[in-house]
C-alpha cells in the first residue's frame, strides 16, 4: 500500500475499480482536494453534487453517505471520514475564479485546468467536469441569507477520507490552488489506493 503526492497546486488522474479503496490524505492539514469521477465504461456518466446532496437530504457528507451520478447510480461510498465536512457545492477553481474572485491578471489554471489536463488523456473534455466534491473544504452558509464564505478547513495533519468504488471509474484529483480555501497557504495532498 503506497501513498502517492499531489504536489500543490496540480492534480492527476487515473483508473479505479469497483470495489476498491480510494483514501484521500491531507498531510499538513488545512489543504482542499478536489474529487471528480467518471464511469470507466462512459464518461458520460459523471459525479453529481445535485442528485448526492438531494438523495441525502443535508449539505454536509461523511462516513456512510452515498455519493451518486448524474444517472442516479451509486459511484463512490465514503467509508471512514476523520473531518466531517467537505464540500460539495462550489465549482473546481479556474481561470476565471481568479479573476472574477481574487481580480488576478496573471492567473493560475486552477484545479479546472488540472483536471482538464489530467483528465484529457481518457477523453474527458472540460465541458463534461462537473462540479467537485471538495474534500476538507470547508463552506459555512449563513441561515438566514444562504450567503457562502469560505473558512480554513477543519483537517489536521494526517486527517483522511476513504471512499469504496462502486463501479470501475476514472478518477480526477487535485491539491487545490485557490489560497481562501486552503487558509492561504497551498501543500500537497497524499492518496493510496488499496
Amino acid at each position: 500500500m503506497s501513498v502517492a503526492t499531489i504536489p500543490p497546486r496540480s492534480g492527476t488522474a487515473f483508473r479505479l475499480s469497483k470495489g476498491q479503496l480510494l483514501t484521500v490524505i491531507d498531510p499538513q492539514g488545512e489543504q482542499v482536494a478536489d474529487l471528480v469521477v467518471f464511469n470507466a465504461q462512459d464518461i458520460r456518466e459523471a459525479i453529481s453534487s445535485g442528485r448526492s446532496l438531494d438523495y441525502a437530504s443535508k449539505l454536509y457528507l461523511t462516513t456512510g453517505d452515498l455519493i451518486y451520478s448524474n444517472r442516479s447510480n451509486v459511484m463512490l461510498s465514503i467509508v471512514e471520514d476523520t473531518v466531517g465536512r467537505h464540500d460539495f457545492l462550489l465549482t473546481p477553481c479556474s481561470r476565471e475564479t481568479f479573476k472574477i474572485i481574487y481580480h488576478d491578471e496573471n492567473p493560475h489554471q486552477g484545479c479546472f485546468g488540472n483536471l482538464e489536463a489530467a483528465l484529457a488523456p481518457y477523453g474527458v473534455q472540460s465541458d463534461a467536469i462537473p462540479v467537485a466534491f471538495n474534500c476538507f473544504m470547508n463552506v459555512v452558509i449563513a441561515p438566514e441569507t444562504g450567503a457562502l464564505t469560505v473558512e480554513a478547513p477543519l483537517s489536521r495533519g494526517g486527517d483522511h477520507v476513504t471512499f469504496r468504488a462502486e463501479m470501475d471509474l476514472i478518477v480526477g484529483l487535485t491539491a487545490c490552488s485557490a489560497l481562501q480555501s486552503n487558509n492561504y497557504t497551498f501543500k500537497p495532498i497524499d492518496y493510496r489506493i488499496e
